[in-house]
C-alpha cells in the first residue's frame, strides 16, 4: 500500500508539468532489500557449521582418547584385546594419510603432474618423517603409559615450534603482540614442568604403583611433541616471506610430494608400531587377530575407529567450510578453543552420572557422606571395587577404562590428595599456551571466496590434534595473488559489458538496459571505493543499425535504434526522474556511437553498426569488441603517451575549472589500465534481452578471482516467456544446469558458456590461438557449422584447448528471452544441434593434447563426454524403442510389431526432410509432436498401471521411473527457488519424442541451412515500395502467420548504386554497392492502411512532412553554435560535483578562453544520420522536462548534507523562477537557443540570492554547474584520429563485410549438403543397428536370450515369478541410471558449495544505505579516486601546464 501511495504522489507531481505524466517502471528498478530469511539463513548455517565443528572435534579427540585408554597396559582389558585396540589407533593415524594419498594420487594422474625439484623434495620427505615419527611415538608408545587426562592436555605442547618462529621472525605488526608467542612459549614450558612434577609426586606417593620409569615417557613424550609441532614449520615462513622461492617452487609440485610423503608416513606408523611392539615389547599374539563377527572386542573397536576417522574428517571440513562462510571466529575458532575443556566437561558428567551403574551404589553413601570419612579411604575403596566389573558385561567398558585411568591419578594418592591440582593446573597452562600461540586465527579477514590453500597451509590433517591441528593449520596471513593481505589490498579490475542486440523488441531492450543501470546503482560514482573493488563501462553493439530512406537516399538509424534510444531515456527518467545529462553522439568508421553518463557516474556506451560498412551477426559483433576493450584499450593503457585527447581542449585538460585534477572519464577508464593486469580484466558477454541482477555478476567475478587458471564462468540461465514451449524449455534449462552442468564442473570443465550470461578473462581470451583463431572466417563446410552456428561453444572450446577452465555457478542467476513459437525453437535447436556436437568431437578428437595442457580435463573426464556424445547419438534409437515401448503398453502388440510401427514415422519425416521446405518441415513436426505426445502420456499411465496390476514396482521399467520421479524431486528440493518447475515435468515427458527424435532429425537434415534461423527480419532495410506492390496479404494457418507479398522487379542498378552513393557521401570510401539489403523500413502500421493509402495522399504527407522537417530544421540552426560551444565548454564529472570550493574570479577568465577558442572553430560536418538521434535528446530541453531534471539536479548537489530546508528552498524558488520565465511555452516545446541562455542567467541569479541569504556561498559553484548540466544540450563530437586509424585497420584486417561470389556460394552449398548427407548417414546407420539389435532379439524371444531377474514385492518378499529383460535394454538402461546417479551426485557436491558461496556473499553484500560525507577540503586534488592507485603524473601536469601557457597566448 505504500508503494501505491508514494507512486500516485510522484505522479501527481509529474501532472503539474506535464499532460504526458506516465511512465513505464521496469520490474527490477527498485533496490534490491537485503531479505530477513537470508540474514537469517545466514545466521543459521553459521551457527550450524560451528555446531558440527565442536561436535565432530569433541567426538574425534574423546575417541582418541578412549582407544589410548583401553590399549594401555594399565587398563583393565586383556591381552588380546589390548593389542587389537592398538592396531585401531595404527588405523586412526593412517587414515588422514590415506586420503592424502588417494587425492594426490588423483589430481597427479589426471590433473597435473610437475616434475619435482629433488633438493626441495628431499627436504620436506625428511620434515613429514619427523613429524610422522613423532606422531607415532607419542600416540603408539607415550600416551598409553599416561592416564586420560594427562593425554588430554599434554597433546596442548604441539605448538612449541609455532610460537618459537614466531618469535625469532618478529610475525606481530605491532610490537607489543610479541607477547603471545613469548608467553605461549612460557606456558609450555610451564606446562611440561608440572606433568614431570605431578609424576613426581605420583611415584613417591606410591599412586596405583607408579613405577620410575614414566619420566622416560615423558622426555620422550616432550621431544615427539616438538617434532609434531614441526608438522607447522610452514606457517610462519610463508607469512615472512622466508625461503618463498622454495615455497613457490613447492606449490607446483605438492601433489607430488604429497603422494610420496603420505607413503612415507604410512611406513613410519608402521615401522613404529612394529619395532615397538614386537621387537621391543613382544607383545602381539599373531593368532589373536582372528576374531569373530560376534566379537564383542571388534565391535568397540571399529565403531570407535570410524567414529574417530570420520568426525576428524568432518571437523576438518567444516572447518574450512566456517572459514569460507566468514564464521571463523564464532564458527571456526571459538569451537576449536573450547574442544578440550569441553570434553574434560563432558567427561565428567559422563562419570558423575553413570558412576553409580559401575559399584550398583554401593559405595555412594560412602561418598555422600564423605565428610565423615578420609578421602583416602572412599576413593580407594572406589578404585579398587572397579576390577570386580571388568568381566561384567552390563557395564560399559568405556566407561570403567575411563574412571579406572582417573584412578590413576593423584586424585587417588594414599596420603593426601592436593598434589592432584597440579593435574588441571598443567591443563591451564597448555591450554593457555596453545592459544596464545594461535591468536592471530581470531583477528583473520577472509575473502568473500577462499580456496582451501588460501586458508590452510597444509591439506593434511592431524587426526591425533584435530582442533590443535586446524588451529596451527591456519595461515598467519591469508593470502591471495602476490601476498596480499587483507580486503583493502585486493587487486581492483575493469569489467566491460557488452551486449550484443540484433533485432531486439522494446520490452527485451528494456531489461538489459535496467540491468545495467542497476549495476550502476550498486557500484555507485566510481571515485568512491567499493566492497567488491571494480569499475565497470557498459557497451551495447547494435547489428543491422541503419536503413536507406528511399525518398532521400539518406542512410539513417531504423527503429530499432529509435527504440533503444526511447529506452535509454525511459530506463534514466525511471532510475533518475530527469533526462539524461551528458550524451555525445560520434561518427565512427563502422557506423556510429552513442556516450552516456550512467546516474552514478559510470560509461554507457552504444555502438551502432552499419551492415554496409562491418560483417553483421554475433561473432563478429564480438570479436569487434574484443579487439577494441582488450586490444585497443589495453594497447593505449600500456602506452600512456597515446591516450586519446579529444578536440575540445577543455575536456582533454587535466585542470578543472575549480583549479582541481582529474581526467576526463572516458580517458580515465583507458588509463586505468595502466595499473590493471590483463588477467583482472573481464569481459561480460551479454545478449540483448538478458535481464541480471549486480549480485549475479559479482559471484562470477568471485569465480575468475578465486582461481587463476578459470578463463570463463557462466551462471544459471532461465528461459522466461509464455506457452507450452516455454514450460518445456524451463523443465529442460533446468535439468540441464541441474545436473549436467554441475556434472561438468565437478568432474571436469564447463565445454559451454553460454554467450547470453558468461563472464571471461581478459588474459584468457588475448592467450594464443583464442582470439586470433575466433577470427577465421569459415570456408569449408564443417566451419560454417562449428563456427557460426555456435560461437559461444567455439570460443569456451578454444580456451578449454589452451588448459583454461570453465565454470559453473549456480547462485548466479541470468533471465533471457526464449522461443515461443514451436517454429523459432526448431530453428534455434537446429543451430544449436550440430555445433554442439562438432565442438565436442572436435574437442575429443584433441582430447590427449587437451588433457596435456588443461590440469581440469582428465583421461576419465573425456571418457565421461565420449559417453554422454554416445548417449545423445542413439537417442532417436532410444527414443523410437521407448515409443515401441508404448504402443506394447498401450495397444497390446508383440514386440517386434511394436518395433516396426514405431520406427516407421521417424523414417517418413526423414523423408520429408529431404524433399520438403523448412516450414513444411516444421508443420509436420508439429502435428507429429501432438500425436507422440498423447502416446507418451498414454504411456505414462500405461506403466503406472502395469505397476499396479502386478503389485510391484521392483521392475527394471518401474524401478527407472520411480527412481527419475524421486531423483528430480529431491534436485528440485535442494533448488527451492525453482521447485515451482518440477511441475514443467510432464510437460517435458511427453514432449521427449519431439525434442529427442524429430527435432534431431531435423536438425540434421536441414545441417546445410547456415542462416541464424531466428529474430531473421528482412523488413529492417526495405524501402518503402507501397507503389511497386502488387499483393500484399496475411494469412493465418493454425498458429501460424504468413506474409504473401508480391512486388514488381526493382529499379534500375544504375540509379540504386547513385542513390548509395548519395546516402554515403558523408562516409569515407568508395560508394558502396547497393545489395539485396540496404533498404529502410516501414512505418509500424497496419498492412490495411498501407494499401488504403492512395498515391495522392501519400504524395501529401510527404510533402507536409517535408515541411515540417524545413521548419524544424530553421528552428534548430542556432542550435549548431549552441552544440558547438557546449562540446568545447567545460563538462564535469559528477564525481567533481562532490567536492566544495571557494569562489575564484579566475574562473571566469578560464571559461572565458574557451569560449573564444570554440568560437574560432568551424562546425564539424555530420552524417544524415546524426541529425535525427540529436533531435531525440534535445526533447529534455521541454519545459516539462526541463523543470523535472532541475529538481533532480540540485536534489543530487545537497544529496550528502544536512541542509534539507536550503536544498527545499532553493529547488522552490528555481522552478518558480523557471516558471515564469517560460511562462509562454508549451510543456512540450523545445527551447531555442536565447531562452536558455536568459533562462540560465535567471536562474543562476535566483541561486546566488537564496545561498547568499542562507549564508551558503560556498555552494553556489555546485549549485551554477547543476544548472549549466541541466540547460547542457547533446554533443556531436569527432573521433579521435589514432582511434578512427585502427578501426579503419581492423574492419581491414578481420570485418570487411564478406561478399561471396556466385561459384563460391555454390561450392559452400554442396559442400555442406555433402557433410549433411555423411551426418545422417552415420546417424542412421548408428540408430539402425541398435533398433534392429533389439528387433532380433524380439524376434528370438525371450526365452532364449534373456536376463532373469527374481520379481520382489515392495515389502521384499519374492513373488516366485521370474522377469525377463533383454540384455541390451537392460545394458542401456543401467548405463543411463549409472549416469544420472553420477550427474545427482555432482550435483549434490555442488550444491553445497553453492550454498557456501551464497552465505559468503550475503555476509559482504553491499548496502544501500549511503554514507555520511564530510566536505571535502579544499585544494588541488592530486590523485584520482576513480582507480585504485591511480595518480597525476608530471608528464600529465607539464602537459596540462603547456597547454594552458597555449590558451593564455590565444587569447
Amino acid at each position: 500500500m505504500e508503494d501505491l501511495k508514494y507512486r500516485g504522489k510522484n505522479r501527481e507531481a509529474r501532472h503539474t508539468d506535464t499532460w504526458d505524466p506516465f511512465q513505464l517502471n521496469p520490474i527490477g528498478a527498485e533496490k534490491e532489500p537485503k531479505r530477513i530469511c537470508f540474514r537469517i539463513a545466514q545466521y543459521l548455517v553459521a551457527f550450524i557449521v560451528g555446531l558440527a565443528v565442536l561436535a565432530s572435534a569433541i567426538v574425534a579427540k574423546g575417541s582418541l582418547l578412549v582407544l589410548t585408554t583401553l590399549s594401555s597396559p594399565f587398563s583393565m582389558r586383556t591381552p588380546k584385546e589390548r593389542q587389537f585396540y592398538m592396531l585401531m589407533l595404527v588405523f586412526c593415524l593412517v587414515f588422514p594419510n590415506f586420503l592424502l594419498f588417494m587425492k594426490s594420487l588423483w589430481r597427479c594422474a589426471f590433473k597435473s603432474f610437475v616434475q619435482p625439484n629433488l633438493r626441495t623434495m628431499g627436504l620436506i620427505c625428511t620434515i613429514e618423517c619427523l613429524v610422522s615419527l613423532g606422531t607415532s611415538v607419542l600416540v603408539l608408545i607415550v600416551m598409553p603409559q599416561f592416564d586420560v587426562l594427562t593425554n588430554l592436555f599434554i597433546t596442548g605442547g604441539v605448538c612449541i615450534v609455532s610460537s618459537v618462529l614466531q618469535i625469532v621472525y618478529r610475525l606481530q605488526r605491532d610490537n607489543w603482540k610479541i607477547l603471545f608467542p613469548v608467553c605461549s612459549l612460557l606456558l609450555i614450558i610451564t606446562g611440561y614442568c608440572l606433568v614431570g612434577a605431578d609424576y613426581y609426586v605420583r611415584v613417591t606417593s606410591y599412586v596405583d604403583r607408579q613405577s620410575s620409569n614414566c619420566f622416560i615417557y615423558i622426555g620422550v613424550g616432550i621431544f615427539s611433541s616438538i617434532l609434531v609441532s614441526f608438522c607447522w614449520w610452514e606457517n610462519p615462513l610463508q607469512a615472512t616471506n622466508q625461503m618463498q622461492e622454495m615455497l613457490s617452487e613447492l606449490d607446483g609440485f605438492r601433489d607430488f610430494v604429497f603422494v610420496i610423503t603420505s607413503i612415507l608416513r604410512i611406513i613410519v606408523i608402521g615401522t613404529v608400531y612394529l619395532i615397538y611392539y614386537v621387537l621391543i615389547e613382544d607383545s602381539i599374539i599373531w593368532s589373536d587377530f582372528h576374531l569373530t563377527l560376534n566379537d564383542e572386542m571388534l565391535h568397540i573397536g571399529l565403531r570407535l575407529l570410524f567414529i574417530q576417522a570420520f568426525c576428524s574428517a568432518a571437523c576438518h571440513w567444516f572447518g574450512v567450510v566456517a572459514c569460507k562462510i566468514h564464521a571463523v571466529r564464532m564458527g571456526f575458532a571459538l569451537p576449536l578453543s573450547s574442544t578440550g575443556p569441553a570434553v574434560l566437561l563432558l567427561g565428567l558428567i559422563l562419570f558423575i552420572t553413570q558412576a553409580e551403574q559401575l559399584t550398583n551404589g554401593e559405595y555412594m553413601t560412602v561418598i555422600g557422606d564423605g565428610n565423615n570419612v578420609s578421602n583416602d579411604l572412599w576413593l580407594d575403596k572406589f578404585c579398587d571395587g572397579l576390577v570386580n566389573f571388568r568381566n561384567d558385561n552390563g557395564t560399559s567398558v568405556v566407561l570403567l577404562e575411563i574412571t579406572k585411568s582417573i584412578c590413576r591419578t593423584s586424585l587417588n594418592s594414599p596420603y593426601s590428595t592436593w598434589p592432584f591440582l597440579m593435574l588441571p593446573l598443567e591443563g591451564m597452562c597448555m591450554w593457555a599456551g596453545f592459544m596464545t600461540s594461535t591468536y592471530y586465527v581470531w583477528k583473520i579477514k577472509v575473502q568473500r571466496i577462499e580456496r582451501t590453500s588460501q586458508l590452510f597451509v597444509r591439506r593434511l590433517y592431524e587426526s591425533a590434534f584435530i582442533d590443535l591441528s586446524l588451529l596451527l593449520n591456519t595461515k598467519m596471513k591469508v593470502t591471495r595473488a602476490r601476498n596480499q593481505e587483507s580486503h583493502d589490498d585486493i587487486e581492483n579490475c575493469v569489467i566491460y559489458l557488452c551486449a550484443t542486440m540484433w533485432h531486439e523488441t522494446y520490452d527485451e531492450m528494456l531489461k538489459i538496459l535496467t540491468s545495467m543501470f542497476r549495476l550502476d546503482r550498486y557500484r555507485g560514482d566510481p571515485k568512491e571505493e567499493h566492497l567488491d573493488c571494480f569499475d565497470f563501462e557498459c557497451h551495447i553493439y547494435v547489428d543491422d543499425s541503419f536503413m536507406t530512406d528511399k525518398d532521400s537516399g539518406k542512410r539513417v538509424v531504423n527503429t530499432y535504434v529509435n527504440d533503444l534510444i526511447q529506452v535509454v531515456i525511459e530506463v534514466y527518467r525511471v532510475f533518475t526522474n530527469k533526462e539524461p545529462d551528458d550524451v555525445s553522439i560520434i561518427e565512427t568508421p563502422y557506423g556510429g556511437r552513442l556516450i552516456f553518463f550512467m546516474p552514478e557516474g559510470n560509461m554507457l556506451y552504444i555502438h551502432l553498426k552499419d551492415k554496409a560498412l562491418i560483417r553483421n551477426k554475433k561473432r563478429w559483433s564480438q570479436i569487434m569488441y574484443l579487439y577494441y576493450l582488450l586490444g585497443w584499450k589495453g594497447y593505449i593503457g600500456k602506452t600512456p603517451l597515446r591516450i586519446a585527447r579529444q578536440n575540445n581542449p577543455c575536456r582533454a585538460s587535466l585542470i578543472s575549472q575549480d583549479g582541481e585534477s582529474f581526467l576526463l572519464r572516458q580517458e580515465d577508464n583507458d588509463d586505468k589500465r595502466k595499473y590493471i593486469l590483463d588477467e583482472n580484466v573481464y569481459i561480460m558477454a551479454l545478449d540483448g534481452d538478458t535481464d541480471f541482477q549486480p549480485k549475479a555478476l559479482i559471484l562470477l567475478v568471485d569465480r575468475l578471482r578465486m582461481y587463476d587458471n578459470v578463463g570463463a564462468a557462466c551462471g544459471r540461465i532461465h528461459p522466461t516467456g509464455m506457452g507450452p514451449m516455454v514450460w518445456y524449455q524451463k523443465f529442460e534449462y533446468a535439468v540441464g544446469h541441474w545436473l549436467q552442468k554441475t556434472a561438468e564442473h565437478v568432474f571436469g570443465s564447463v565445454l559451454c558458456s553460454p554467450g547470453c550470461f558468461s563472464l571471461f578473462r581478459g588474459s584468457a581470451l588475448m592467450d594464443d590461438d583464442v582470439i586470433k583463431r575466433y577470427t577465421t572466417t569459415a570456408t569449408r563446410a564443417s566451419e560454417y557449422v562449428q563456427y557460426d552456428q555456435g560461437e559461444d561453444r567455439w570460443l569456451c572450446t578454444l580456451l578449454l584447448k589452451q588448459g583454461w577452465r570453465v565454470e559453473y555457478n549456480a547462485a548466479s542467476d541470468a533471465y533471457t528471452n526464449s522461443p515461443q513459437e514451436f517454429k523459432e525453437f526448431y530453428n534455434q535447436r537446429r543451430r544449436w544441434g550440430p555445433s554442439t556436437l562438432a565442438n565436442t568431437l572436435d574437442l575429443l578428437h584433441s582430447g590427449p593434447d587437451t588433457v596435456k595442457r588443461n590440469i581440469s580435463i582428465s583421461r576419465l573426464y573425456i571418457f565421461y563426454q565420449m559417453f554422454t556424445v554416445g548417449s545423445s547419438i542413439l537417442g532417436p534409437a532410444s527414443v523410437t524403442l521407448m515409443i515401441a515401448g508404448a504402443f506394447q503398453f498401450v495397444f497390446k502388440l508383440s514386440g517386434t510389431l511394436s518395433i516396426i510401427i514405431a520406427a516407421i514415422p521417424p523414417v517418413v519425416y526423414m523423408m520429408i526432410c529431404f524433399f520438403c521446405k523448412p516450414n513444411t518441415q516444421i508443420t509436420i513436426a508439429a502435428i507429429m509432436s501432438v500425436f507422440y505426445a498423447f502416446l507418451m502420456t498414454a504411456s505414462f499411465f500405461s506403466i503406472i498401471g502395469d505397476m499396479v496390476v502386478q503389485g510391484t514396482f521392483i521392475t527394471p521399467t518401474g524401478l527407472f521411473l520411480v527412481s527419475m520421479a524421486i531423483m528430480y524431486f529431491v534436485t528440485a528440493i535442494l533448488h527451492p527457488e525453482e521447485f515451482g518447475l518440477i511441475i514443467y515435468g510432464l510437460m517435458y515427458f511427453i514432449c521427449i519424442p519431439s525434442g529427442y527424435l524429430l527435432l534431431t532429425i531435423y536438425s540434421l537434415v536441414n545441417m546445410n541451412i547456415v542462416s541464424w534461423g531466428t529474430r531473421e527480419s528482412n523488413n529492417v532495410d526495405e524501402v518503402k515500395k507501397t507503389r511497386n506492390i502488387l499483393c500484399d496479404k496475411n494469412c493465418k494457418i493454425c498458429c501460424w502467420d504468413m506474409k504473401i507479398q508480391v512486388t514488381q522487379e526493382t529499379e534500375n542498378l544504375m540509379i540504386q548504386q547513385i542513390t548509395a552513393a548519395v546516402g554515403q557521401n558523408s562516409v569515407q570510401g568508395p560508394p558502396l554497392p547497393v545489395t539485396n539489403q540496404d533498404v529502410t523500413q516501414p512505418p509500424r502500421v497496419e498492412p490495411q492502411s498501407i494499401m488504403e493509402t492512395t498515391e495522392k495522399e501519400a504524395e501529401e504527407a510527404a510533402r507536409d512532412q517535408d515541411h515540417q522537417l524545413d521548419n524544424q530544421r530553421r528552428r534548430n540552426e542556432g542550435w549548431k553554435d549552441l552544440a558547438l560551444r557546449d562540446r568545447h565548454k567545460s563538462r564535469f564529472p559528477r564525481g567533481n560535483l562532490d567536492e566544495d570550493d571557494d569562489d575564484d574570479d579566475d574562473d571566469d577568465d578560464y571559461n572565458d578562453q574557451f569560449l573564444d577558442d570554440s568560437e574560432e572553430r568551424e562546425e564539424l560536418p555530420a552524417s544524415d544520420w546524426v541529425q535525427p538521434v540529436k533531435e531525440e535528446f534535445l526533447k529534455k530541453l521541454t519545459y516539462a522536462n526541463l523543470k523535472k531534471n532541475l529538481k533532480a539536479q540540485i536534489r543530487y548537489t545537497f544529496r550528502k548534507r544536512k541542509q534539507d530546508d536550503v536544498c527545499d528552498e532553493l529547488v522552490s524558488m528555481l522552478t518558480d523562477t523557471l516558471t515564469g520565465e517560460l511562462s509562454g511555452v508549451g510543456p512540450e516545446d523545445i527551447l531555442s537557443v536565447t531562452q536558455l541562455e536568459e533562462l540560465q542567467q535567471a536562474l543562476t541569479e535566483q541561486a546566488h540570492r537564496v545561498l547568499k541569504t542562507n549564508r551558503m556561498g560556498r555552494l553556489e559553484r555546485r549549485v551554477k554547474r547543476a544548472i549549466e548540466k541541466t540547460l547542457i544540450a547533446p554533443q556531436v563530437q569527432k573521433l579521435d584520429e589514432s582511434e578512427k586509424d585502427f578501426w579503419v585497420k581492423v574492419i581491414e584486417r578481420y570485418l570487411t563485410p564478406i561478399v561471396d561470389t556466385k561459384a563460391h556460394q555454390e561450392e559452400v552449398s554442396r559442400e555442406l549438403k555433402s557433410l549433411r548427407n555423411k551426418a545422417v548417414f552415420l546417424y542412421f546407420i548408428i540408430n539402425l543397428l541398435w533398433v534392429v539389435a533389439t528387433f532380433i532379439l524380439q524376434a528370438i524371444g525371450n526365452e532364449i536370450i534373456s536376463i532373469r531377474i527374481p520379481k520382489y514385492f515392495p515389502n521384499g518378499t519374492l513373488s516366485g515369478e521370474d522377469l525377463k529383460v533383454e540384455p541390451l535394454s537392460l545394458m542401456f538402461l543401467l548405463s543411463f541410471a549409472i549416469l544420472l546417479v553420477v550427474q545427482f551426485l555432482a550435483m549434490l557436491y555442488h550444491r553445497v558449495y553453492t550454498l557456501i558461496h551464497v552465505v559468503s556473499y550475503r555476509s559482504t553484500e553491499k548496502d544501500y544505505k549511503q554514507k555520511e560525507d564530510d566536505d571535502d577540503d579544499d585544494g588541488m586534488v592530486l590523485e584520482n579516486q576513480i582507480a585504485n592507485g591511480l595518480v597525476i603524473t608530471s608528464d600529465d601536469l607539464s602537459m596540462a601546464t603547456n597547454y594552458s601557457q597555449s590558451s593564455t597566448t590565444i587569447m
